[in-house]
């Protein structure tokens, strides 16, 4: 069963979690966006909201937030799209994911630590719960195979407009309670790099 076969909130029950709820980022600050880059995200959430499909908002909106995460961190990050994670096959914690973000910079290979999942849907954000929570928790399994490895993973659902973060740590898996619009990307920003800078 892969990732994307998990539902939410089963997903919960399944793989034996709990959930929480929490303000986990307003406090963060926003990351002040270049001008040009502001005109291409706005062009492209309405070019992806004219199309409505899940692969217009990923290539338009999704992937260049993503790419202008790691501009700014001068390719210090590793940032992968549809590449395949395999943790535990038996237990359905293996698939494709849309994004991945990695403390190392290297890009041939996905190299460990992972510390974000992105997953990129249509509308309705609670449709990618289940699968971003299950591919958490496969890129948990795969840092701490590694020694010292870390036992916090963040993910975010997006449907290119629309943010929602969350954040497992053991075995508990923390929604954040506010979801973020593309109008303020900056906070986006700032709350990527919130999450790299403390991973």
């Amino acid at each position: 069963m892969p990732f994307q076969q998990y539902s939410f909130p089963k997903v919960i029950r399944e793989l034996g979690l709990n959930l929480a709820d929490a303000d986990l980022f307003s406090a963060v600050e926003s990351i002040e966006p270049r001008p040009e880059f502001l005109a291409q995200i706005i062009e492209g959430s309405n070019l992806a909201s004219a199309i409505n499909t899940e692969k217009a908002r990923s290539e338009f909106v999704v992937a260049p937030i993503l790419l202008e995460f790691r501009r700014l961190h001068a390719g210090r990050i590793g940032l992968f799209s549809g590449v395949e994670l395999e943790a535990d096959p038996s237990r359905g914690l293996n698939g494709v994911c849309d994004f991945l973000i990695t403390k190392s910079p290297l890009q041939h290979i996905v190299s460990l630590p992972i510390v974000t999942v992105v997953e990129a849907k249509n509308e309705n954000l609670r449709t990618g719960m289940g699968q971003c929570i299950a591919t958490m928790v496969a890129a948990q399994l795969l840092n701490q195979a590694e020694p010292g490895g870390a036992t916090s993973i963040h993910g975010a659902v997006s449907s290119g407009n629309l943010w929602k973060f969350l954040r497992l740590a053991g075995t508990v898996v923390t929604i954040d309670l506010v979801e973020y619009l593309v109008d303020n990307v900056g906070k986006i920003l700032g709350i990527l790099h919130h999450i790299v800078e403390t991973a």
